[in-house]
């Protein structure tokens, strides 16, 4: 039996769902979710997207935070948006930094979007990832769905007007 493939939005974190600040983010008390970002992901969620959020988070592999904190953060992250409504699929992020080795899973490699495509069965021709540096825009292009650039921080609720088109 075939089943239908689902259409998702990908998401990078920090400055798309949560305030860039020019640091790592692990701590909940550094936490501030983006303007628009409930709203948008309510009517992503509406017209039946599946909200994947896929991340580098370096500060692991630098010792500046684990893989724990990241989760608990990712946690906190959900639990604030499930209040609305709004229910993140997964979280996929990269602990590696360059400095420290080579990894496939670092964005611009496609390789964590490309994990998700396959687990959730998703139809990438009709899915977006939404990201505020170009090597978010490479992932999203390697990975065959449409990607689009944000502003840092920006509203995300601009990004609807821009997929409706």
């Amino acid at each position: 039996m075939l089943f239908e493939k689902q259409k998702a939005i990908f998401l990078d974190r920090d400055g798309v769902l949560i305030r860039e600040r020019g640091d790592y983010t692990w701590l909940l008390e550094d936490l501030k979710i983006n303007p628009g970002v409930v709203e948008a992901l309510q009517n992503f969620s509406k017209q039946g997207y599946l909200l994947i959020v896929i991340s580098n988070q370096a500060g692991i592999d630098k010792g500046l935070y684990s893989k724990q904190d990241a989760d608990y953060l990712h946690l906190h992250i959900s639990r604030n948006l499930g209040m609305s409504g709004i229910t993140i699929a997964e979280y996929y992020y990269c602990p590696h930094h360059p400095t420290v080795g080579k990894c496939i899973c670092r964005k611009p490699d496609s390789l964590l979007l490309e994990k998700a495509i396959a687990r959730f069965n998703i139809d990438p021709s009709q899915s977006y990832f939404i990201g505020d540096a170009e090597r978010d825009i490479e992932a999203g292009i390697k990975a065959g769905v449409t990607a689009i650039k944000i502003e840092p921080n920006g509203d995300l609720r601009d990004v609807e007007l821009i997929m409706n088109n």
